[in-house]
């Protein structure tokens, strides 16, 4: 990274404001080396993913697709085959027709949760647009189809309150609900180890209770994933982290096989289950996504900690710090106000590979309350394992700058998005 900072400040020097520069220079070497820990963790991960590839014995008739139903599709299989054992679970579905992390999780909900049974949130408020299909739409999951809801506050500190929710457990509930990530939240997303302590909470308390994760933006990033500690359920996007950058779509749901099963017949039809469903001649972007995603998560990963560091010796609040390690590929900085949220989006958007013309605009976007402001320019649309952020204006005024193929660009991003406020304070 040093080099590579140095290479751009080197090359057009007016290009950028001093106080970046010198800033930009002295983030790099922040940034330097390797946290303690880091290149353990980013083995493991590594070591995981290469052993469930020869582990599912795939071969290149696996590579092949339908069309249509997609009866007996042979990449469908061996993807979900794949999926299920890196996550350590019984059974994986995976699918076009999920075509968001939110789309999972309802769907999944949906099929979990009955007519007057409880879900129960134990990560406080989901983020914007999962709490509205849940509770607040008209058509929502406790609306329309009257399950009950509600929420555990998170403590002070964005942690979990385990206490408070071995109390909440006390009334019958069917499902438990885990968000990984901060969401639009000022609060800290959680580890591997806090989900465990979560499962092992409701275990105690209320053993018949599910316990369903959001996975997203979390994937690839510790040793374990939240079915290798006891959750009955996990959910996310395919065009986040698994995809590796080349899923052009689709999202997952794994875990216990009588639970992915209930999804299925949810998302299909009852009788028809997970054997349907085409994968179109996509499945090697899939399987080829998946082998290289543990290297794509790592530089996102690195970049966003250089980004973390810029930040900071600017003087910006930013969370994680870039000395902590992370748990997924969403990094929040504190800005002053809404004009700074447009410029800095406005300024990531001039590093984008694809639209970088763009002025980015704050406007409504369905499930979200507030208006938000995004800039992204990705080869997927809406992958944000590829750069972007987005950002709700409303107070504290975060932005969540997400992902990056090459920790290169992330830097690049977060050089210009910093520019643009330097600009606009002077």
């Amino acid at each position: 990274m040093r080099e590579f900072v140095a290479a751009l400040l080197d090359a057009a020097p007016q290009a950028y404001h001093p106080r970046l520069a010198e800033a930009a220079r002295a983030a790099a070497e922040d940034v330097a080396h390797a946290l303690p820990g880091e290149r353990a963790r980013d083995a493991a991960v590594r070591a995981r993913v290469l052993r469930a590839f020869v582990e599912a014995d795939l071969t290149d008739a696996d590579l092949a697709g339908t069309t249509g139903y997609g009866y007996g599709d042979a990449a469908r299989e061996g993807y979900e085959r794949l999926l299920a054992g890196l996550f350590g679970a019984e059974r994986a579905l995976a699918r076009l027709s999920l075509v968001s992390g939110t789309h999972a999780i309802v769907a999944s909900v949906g099929a979990l949760v009955a007519r007057g049974e409880r879900l129960l949130s134990a990560t406080g408020r989901p983020y914007d647009t999962l709490r509205n299909a849940i509770a607040q739409d008209s058509a929502s999951l406790v609306n329309r189809e009257g399950i009950r809801y509600d929420e555990v506050a998170l403590r002070d500190d964005g942690t979990p309150d385990l206490e408070a929710l071995r109390r909440a457990l006390a009334e019958p509930t069917r499902a438990v609900f885990v968000q990984r990530s901060r969401g639009y939240a000022p609060r800290p997303s959680l580890s591997i180890d806090d989900c465990e302590r979560i499962v092992r909470t409701v275990r105690e308390a209320s053993p018949p209770t599910l316990v369903l994760v959001d996975n997203c933006y979390g994937e690839l990033i510790e040793a374990r994933e939240p079915t290798h500690v006891g959750a009955d359920l996990c959910m996310g996007s395919l065009i986040k982290n698994p995809g590796g950058g080349l899923a052009p779509t689709g999202g997952y749901v794994i875990g216990r096989s009588r639970v992915v099963e209930a999804v299925a017949t949810r998302l299909y039809a009852p009788g028809l289950g997970d054997r349907l469903g085409p994968t179109l001649g996509l499945g090697r972007l899939f399987f080829q996504g998946l082998f290289q995603a543990p290297l794509m998560v790592r530089e996102a990963l690195r970049g966003l900690r250089f980004a973390a560091a810029l930040f900071a010796r600017l003087g910006y609040a930013v969370d994680p710090a870039p000395e902590a390690l992370r748990r997924d590929i969403i990094q929040a900085v504190r800005l002053r106000g809404p004009e700074e949220l447009v410029a800095f989006a406005r300024g990531l958007q001039r590093a984008m590979p694809v639209n970088a013309r763009f002025a980015p605009e704050p406007g409504p976007v369905p499930g979200y309350v507030d208006p938000v402001v995004m800039a992204g320019g990705s080869f997927v649309g809406g992958a944000t394992l590829e750069l972007s952020c987005d950002a709700p204006l409303r107070p504290p005024y975060d932005v969540y700058l997400q992902g990056g193929l090459l920790a290169e660009h992330t830097a690049l991003g977060a050089l210009c998005a910093a520019q643009a406020l330097l600009e606009r304070g002077s």
